[in-house]
């Protein structure tokens, strides 16, 4: 992303936005949130550059294409500049900057919604953390795997991350209801540990671990079917 709009020719924002936000703690020794509060333009772009990678990664989950992620980081940063005034420190400011860019990109994602493929309209939303997480006939009465998960150590490492084989974790990503597919791009994609999901997503431990548990499933069985 251009670091050119946070530059000198830009003033900050001397009045505060009526956008929500997420709701978090102040953290007066946290030299990130020190330096965005004197108005260290340094060290804002050397904040930028370090989220920017997980930040694309979240946006690309969401949207159609780089450009729209870029776009919705950028709006991401502008919030935060807008509404730092209100940071309050419940939990991190990355957790915080993270929420915004959740709500930016899930807003652009509704937006887009109306251009999606009609194939996109089967795509389960909402939660659904109930029911087996693996077909039970994989099972025998004795409760042993009758047909146990692939080993994928023969499957060589240039087709474990070739093109096609992305596009089918994607595919299959974007196939998991919204609620378990949210906690495996976070934990999984973006890289966030579990205590960040659960303050981001304002979910228990419990429920974090059940969504995960389920959507890696999920994406384990397309992966097997498609690696045979």
């Amino acid at each position: 992303m251009s670091l050119s709009l946070f530059s000198r020719r830009t003033p900050w924002p001397e009045e505060p936005s009526t956008y929500p936000g997420p709701r978090v703690v102040r953290e007066p020794t946290d030299p990130d949130l020190e330096a965005l509060r004197s108005k260290d333009e340094a060290a804002f772009e050397a904040l930028i550059g370090r989220y920017h990678g997980p930040m694309m990664r979240l946006a690309m989950t969401y949207l159609r294409d780089r450009g729209a992620a870029e776009d919705a980081i950028q709006e991401t940063w502008l919030t935060c500049l807008k509404t730092l005034d209100r940071f309050e420190g419940r939990s991190s400011l990355k957790t915080w900057i993270f929420g915004i860019l959740l709500n930016v990109a899930r807003s652009r994602r509704r937006n887009e919604a109306r251009i999606l493929p009609f194939t996109s309209l089967f795509r389960r939303e909402g939660g659904d953390d109930r029911g087996p997480t693996v077909d039970t006939r994989r099972f025998g009465k004795d409760g042993m795997w009758t047909t146990p998960p692939d080993n994928w150590s023969n499957v060589p490492e240039s087709r474990l991350l070739d093109r096609e084989t992305r596009e089918k974790v994607k595919a299959a990503l974007e196939q998991l209801p919204s609620k378990q597919r949210e906690v495996v791009i976070l934990r999984d994609v973006v890289g966030f540990e579990a205590d960040e999901v659960c303050a981001l997503l304002s979910i228990s431990q419990a429920n974090q671990r059940v969504r995960l548990h389920r959507g890696r499933a999920s994406v384990r069985k397309t992966l097997e079917e498609y690696l045979r």
